[in-house]
């Protein structure tokens, strides 16, 4: 996992009191993230698109890679109740007191 979303979910452990079930899938959430920016990466350096055994352009398999990562990194946000704040009270409350 990067270091980025390994700080991204202590940052979100820090703020919030989360069952185990909803850290677990903000793990998954993060290692889907990324994913989805590995695949990002292999389509910035080699293009949108692949030659195919054929010689023809064809898209190239990252797309899909990295589209299917932000569903499941949207989805999954979702699931923890987190991506909710602002639009209605949270459902997870604040975490109070120091660990």
């Amino acid at each position: 996992m990067s270091r980025g979303v390994r700080r991204w979910i202590h940052g979100i452990l820090t703020d919030f009191e989360l069952e185990p079930r909803h850290i677990r899938l903000l793990i998954l959430a993060g290692e889907s993230w990324d994913r989805g920016q590995e695949a990002r990466a292999r389509i910035d350096a080699e293009g949108l698109t692949v030659n195919d055994r054929f010689g023809q352009a064809r898209q190239h398999p990252c797309i899909a890679i990295e589209r299917d990562c932000r569903i499941a990194f949207a989805r999954l946000l979702r699931e923890t109740g987190l991506d909710t704040e602002g639009v209605e009270p949270p459902k997870r409350p604040p975490r109070t007191g120091s660990r």
